[in-house]
């Protein structure tokens, strides 16, 4: 197989082993792939009847699901486009097959809008047999610039922005990982994030190509389903694995020494986990050290909607503090700002297909190359390490320069709380919006929390008031993204009377 072949090998290799499994709340249903595989070309010869074909865009709105796995691979036989829509993000009713060019969407939600079809009926057909006369798939073939689908930003900086993904940035991120972390049979790859999001699918591509089981599960099932479905892999976020520290932490309070910490771990986990992947936000030091201790072994990486996968520790290199190596096919570049640039053979494109104008130019170069807004450093060994976003330096009216991320890492380690955001209303003070761990809200602990944290700090740095949420941050709440990163612009409105008003200490609002 070579290097950039992936996806080229999914629309023209059938699988020979391996499964796909769908973890919901009330149970798992599992498919062979060679049976996926060939619902998938039964689904596109149906599709093919509609009139779908090469060039043509397929939108899918809808919570994970087998069908929205089969849609997605039914496109590739065909080679039309797929435009993935986050549920509570995108709504049917929003004139999307207008606005995003699709032929036809598919989707869980009620609506009465044009070209959409219920993704119930996606089984059916499916599963009902070829005629006799029905015709073979016509052959396609995926070229590097090609695009395979229409991925959309997370939204945490203002609205999503749309973006045509290359088949070549997908083939060199699977090739790069590949190499790092060997995924074969016998692995299971469990996944719970929305498949609208391209990187949650590239372990069913990979699945396909290589052998190995996946597990498709939502964020509500994923820790009923994990002890159930025991993966080796399991494809995270911090938000996911903070919330799993917490759980496991009460666990061993309850066992009043009667398990260790590799035995609870185990409990919530299964005992087969490989290894831990955690990427898309900043993981806290204090996270990635407590599952090392409890024996899974977890790896942090970086990259973005516009570059896919940068960088990433792994079992043959990883450094404490780094989000790793630079993958094979990206080049790191680090401007006299310290903001990283991000060089690809492969780009995921070259500016964004659905964005306002001045977007695609603030960001991307001629060539692909991808300005993230990210400060951060490389390490004489090759290690990247983030220091926050450019955008979220501080400037105060003395002309002090204060990195927020740092700050806001070090709030986290509280078990009490889950996010901290840091702003600046009148240039001269720093104010924390707290997101608690438990409702009420643990204040002792978070003002203890505030004191540790101002103790290590210069005092332009110290922040002077903090403004506890009497509701967590949410995504149902629009204050994260399906990433669970919070959303500062939404935060800043949300709390903007609080941070403005409150005065020095921890309030509660």
């Amino acid at each position: 197989m070579t290097d950039h072949s992936t996806i080229q090998h999914v629309v023209t290799h059938a699988p020979v082993g391996g499964r796909i499994a769908f973890a919901r709340l009330d149970g798992t249903h599992s498919v062979d792939l060679p049976e996926l595989y060939a619902m998938a070309g039964r689904l596109a010869r149906r599709l093919r009847a509609r009139g779908i074909g090469p060039g043509d865009r397929i939108g899918i709105l809808a919570a994970n699901s087998l069908e929205w796995v089969l849609l997605d691979l039914a496109a590739l036989l065909l080679k039309a486009e797929t435009a993935g829509f986050e549920p509570g993000k995108f709504d049917p009713d929003d004139r999307l097959t207008e606005r995003y060019g699709v032929t036809l969407l598919f989707t869980d939600r009620e609506t009465h809008a044009p070209k959409t079809v219920p993704i119930s009926e996606v089984r059916a057909l499916a599963e009902e047999p070829d005629d006799a006369d029905t015709e073979p798939l016509p052959a396609v073939t995926w070229a590097p610039r090609d695009v395979t689908t229409i991925k959309f930003t997370s939204g945490s900086t203002g609205a999503p922005k749309g973006l045509a993904a290359t088949v070549g940035s997908i083939d060199s991120s699977l090739s790069a990982v590949q190499e790092l972390f060997e995924h074969k049979p016998g692995d299971d790859l469990f996944v719970f994030l929305p498949l609208s999001l391209l990187q949650q699918r590239y372990w069913i591509y990979s699945a396909l190509v290589h052998g190995h089981d996946v597990t498709i599960s939502t964020y509500e099932a994923a820790f009923a389903a994990l002890r159930r479905t025991r993966p080796t892999v399991v494809m995270g976020v911090p938000a996911f694995y903070e919330t799993a520290k917490r759980q496991i932490e009460a666990r061993l309070r309850r066992s009043d020494g009667t398990q260790t910490l590799e035995q609870a771990a185990a409990r919530m986990f299964g005992d087969r986990i490989r290894y831990l992947w955690t990427g898309s936000a900043p993981a806290a030091a204090t996270t990635l050290n407590f599952f090392t201790e409890a024996g899974l072994p977890i790896y942090e990486g970086y990259g973005l909607n516009e570059t896919c996968i940068v960088t990433k520790n792994h079992p043959g290199a990883s450094r404490a503090g780094s989000v790793g190596q630079v993958l094979r096919g990206k080049e790191v570049l680090v401007g006299e700002d310290g903001v990283i640039s991000v060089r690809s053979d492969h780009p995921v494109g070259y500016g964004y297909t659905y964005a306002a104008p001045g977007d695609s130019e603030r960001v991307f170069g001629p060539d692909g190359t991808v300005r993230t807004g990210d400060l951060g450093y490389v390490d004489d060994d090759g290690f990247l390490f983030i220091r926050g976003r450019a955008d979220d330096v501080i400037v105060l009216d003395n002309g002090k320069k204060v990195v927020v991320r740092p700050i806001e890492e070090s709030m986290r380690t509280s078990p009490a709380i889950t996010e901290c955001v840091l702003f600046c209303p009148t240039q001269t003070d720093l104010v924390a919006v707290v997101s608690p761990a438990d409702v009420p809200a643990d204040r002792d602990a978070i003002t203890a929390q505030l004191a540790l944290t101002n103790a290590s700090l210069t005092k332009d740095e110290q922040i002077s008031r903090v403004v506890v949420t009497e509701t967590p941050f949410s995504i149902e709440g629009g204050l994260l993204t399906s990433q669970y990163k919070p959303k500062r612009k939404q935060i800043l409105e949300a709390y903007r009377a609080e941070i403005h008003n409150s005065k020095e200490g921890i309030h509660a609002v």
